[in-house]
């Protein structure tokens, strides 16, 4: 490992492909998560799924609903773990501001697109996304087929 990498500590534990390939990502916003130590540790053995899970804004306050961790099964007996409970997200005053804006424009949604480790705290992040059309799905899945095919012809001369 080099020495950046062990500054930062900047490792991912999830990405949500599903979110990339469903919605345009027009802005990134990076939150902190509230979470129970049983998650903390789930987290660190990569237990965690985001691909049913999506972000709201209620109360003034952003909401990670959906997203699955799996309790270890060394989690503690006196607790009962909720896999799927809602989490809260810890995000600035500012930037919380502009979300509750945009995301009340028509068509607009925020996505979770990765759970990173940065500097020994989950962080997630999340993307100000429109949704695609059919239409647009497929000129995209033709663009990176294009892309392949030429990348190949130029590769083999």
């Amino acid at each position: 490992m080099s020495k950046k990498a062990k500054q930062t500590g900047g490792s991912t534990i999830a990405l949500n492909k599903k979110a990339r390939h469903e919605y345009f990502i027009e802005d990134r916003f990076e939150a902190g998560l509230v979470l129970e130590g049983w998650e903390v540790k789930s987290l660190r053995a990569g237990r965690v799924q985001l691909s049913e899970s999506y972000v709201l804004i209620k109360d003034g306050e952003a909401w990670l609903f959906g997203a699955h961790i799996s309790p270890l099964p060394t989690a503690s007996t006196h607790i009962r773990p909720d896999p799927i409970r809602t989490r809260k997200l810890l995000l600035r005053g500012e930037e919380l501001r502009k979300l509750i804006g945009q995301v009340e424009r028509r068509g607009y949604t925020l996505a979770p697109l990765a759970l990173y480790w940065k500097r020994g705290r989950a962080k997630l992040e999340i993307g100000l996304a429109k949704g695609k059309k059919e239409h647009d799905k497929r000129a995209v899945a033709r663009e990176r087929d294009w892309q392949r095919e030429k990348e190949r012809a130029l590769k083999h001369g």
